[in-house]
């Protein structure tokens, strides 16, 4: 193994949303960092090479490649953005397996930026009606912060994201700094005002996304072209490659090494610090060894409790900063695929126009002023209306003929769906574990998932069929039907835990600040810090805690606390 002996001030494990963070706050804090990711590396614009191929051009007309997908991509292809244009940003699972894919869907890029190139963009913040759910039904270990420690951070992160969204002044879903707020359709403001005369207790605002509405930081404002996940050369919709790497390498203090596949991370008992992160070329297979006084370890939450998991020492045996046995436990995921969607009758002179990277969003209504159903905790609505695409209507209508081709001339009707997101509790033996007897071809254990949804996240599935279809049936709809595919945990990209933040040192690997309790210059701050789920997509709060963690370790480290 090769020591680098260029001494860093910071080490970032992970390019995504959190890792893309850290280094932007690190380095303008004038630290020397080094970001390493496992991923091939993709520049801004010119790797974007599926983002305006017209139908024609993308190979294979766009057609699932059975075989190819079956024996290489076995996972990656079940997901909504991937096909022959974002093939190329995905991990590829024959190369780089895990052990049971049949017990968690596990969605992974495999590029610098990662996720952050492929994702949904929906941000909101939490409220107390998150960080205190733990302490009031007892389920999880009580947050060690509070929205007023992270509001600000929220404030922070928003106005260099570029926030677009409407506010609308809930307790439980806390406005955020917003450019104007992108158009909800004909469909959508009909089935707002339908819900505003028939219920008091929920309401329909347009989505809360990462895409700028206006130029800001050096990036356009959206123009609707999509989809978005083919990348965007604009810049308008958030991720690493248009918005924190610019600023990182902007510093001058930024080292990136792709195809940087790290092994673990040393730990020295003498001076209770990690001591270095060992990292393979996934190419060369070379070893190297770099050294630093900070380590932030922002991988996903998966991968970065893998690398934990996998650095052990005498001092930890099943883990670095593992003492609470926590590490790898307490995995959760939103549910996914259920609701209910139905029909419009009457619109039929309205159609849309662009491609709209955002939807309708329905805040959490049920136990949000105290204990109201049979379950713990909610859900929230996202969703939206259109009109059926040409090509799918000529797909299913039956006829020829020179009247048959006029005929699809016009979309089918309008229809919308509502699909609800539910919390899922934080259960002890919902867990990741090492295989040592199963390693991937880079000598690293493979992970095996153990996960169970459990009784309320079932009841909250019930709940949210009932309430999409009184919804949509009290705004006219026809045809209104519930649709249930309870699935695989994963499936909605949302996991979270692992290596989990809590008060106490006995139950938990982080204190308030990402710190790990048992390693001061140690920091994890994406999903796996996570002690709860919410109900609510967490990228946001992933970024704000990054970026107050970094405030905290720079000043700690000025001090000579760490």
């Amino acid at each position: 193994m090769t020591t680098q002996t260029t001494q860093f001030d910071a080490i970032v494990i992970g390019s995504g949303v959190t890792g893309g963070w850290a280094a932007k706050e690190l380095t303008e804090k004038g630290l020397k960092v080094l970001m390493l990711d496992r991923g091939r590396m993709v520049e801004h614009v010119q790797d974007y090479v599926g983002e305006h191929k017209k139908p024609w051009e993308v190979p294979y007309r766009n057609k699932p490649l059975r075989d190819l997908y079956a024996d290489e991509y076995e996972v990656q292809s079940k997901q909504y953005a991937f096909d022959e244009t974002t093939r190329h940003f995905y991990n590829n699972d024959k190369k780089n397996p895990y052990a049971n894919p049949n017990g968690f869907t596990w969605f992974r890029a495999g590029v610098v930026g990662g996720k952050s190139l492929l994702w949904g963009r929906q941000v909101y913040r939490w409220s107390d009606l998150d960080f205190e759910a733990n302490k009031k039904d007892g389920h999880g270990v009580d947050w060690p912060i509070r929205y007023n420690d992270i509001e600000p951070w929220y404030s922070y992160v928003e106005k260099f994201v570029g926030v677009s969204g409407q506010a609308e002044g809930l307790p439980q879903l806390p406005d955020s700094v917003f450019q104007k707020p992108m158009n909800m359709n004909v469909v959508e403001k009909h089935v707002k005002g339908k819900m505003a005369e028939t219920f008091d207790d929920r309401m329909m605002t347009i989505g809360r996304v990462a895409v700028q509405t206006e130029p800001k930081n050096g990036r356009g404002e959206c123009h609707y072209c999509g989809p978005c996940h083919r990348g965007c050369s604009a810049g308008a919709y958030f991720s690493t490659q248009s918005s924190t790497l610019p600023a990182a390498r902007a510093t001058g203090n930024l080292t990136l090494v792709s195809d940087a596949v790290v092994e673990g991370i040393d730990y020295d008992p003498a001076t209770k610090r990690a001591s270095g992160v060992r990292v393979i070329d996934a190419n060369s297979l070379q070893k190297t060894r770099y050294t630093s006084k900070l380590v932030f370890v922002c991988a996903s939450t998966i991968g970065s409790t893998q690398i934990l998991m996998n650095s052990k020492s005498e001092a930890f045996p099943t883990g670095l900063a593992n003492r609470s046995d926590s590490l790898g436990r307490y995995l959760m995921d939103h549910t996914y695929a259920t609701g209910a969607m139905g029909f419009f009758m009457g619109f039929e002179d309205k159609i849309d126009f662009g491609n709209r990277p955002n939807g309708i969003y329905i805040p959490r209504f049920q136990n949000v002023n105290g204990q109201e159903k049979e379950y713990l905790r909610g859900y929230n609505y996202q969703g939206g209306a259109m009109r059926p695409g040409l090509m799918g209507q000529a797909m299913n209508t039956p006829g020829f003929g020179a009247d048959f081709k006029h005929s699809l001339r016009t979309p089918g009707p309008w229809m919308m769906y509502l699909g609800g997101f539910g919390e899922c509790l934080p259960n002890k033996d919902n867990r990741m574990v090492l295989l040592e007897n199963k390693k991937d071809r880079f000598g690293i254990p493979q992970i095996k998932f153990d996960f169970t949804w459990g009784k309320n996240e079932d009841m909250i599935r019930e709940d949210i069929m009932k309430e999409g279809e009184a919804i949509l049936t009290a705004a006219g709809a026809v045809g209104v039907r519930s649709f249930n595919s309870t699935g695989l945990a994963g499936e909605s990209i949302h996991e979270m835990g692992t290596a989990r933040m809590g008060r106490d040192p006995n139950t938990s690997v982080l204190n308030g600040w990402n710190q790990a309790h048992d390693v001061p210059n140690l920091f994890v701050t994406d999903g796996a810090a996570m002690a709860s789920a919410s109900c609510v997509n967490p990228s946001l709060t992933f970024m704000a805690l990054t970026a107050r963690a970094v405030d905290y370790a720079v000043k700690q480290l000025q001090q000579g606390y760490i």
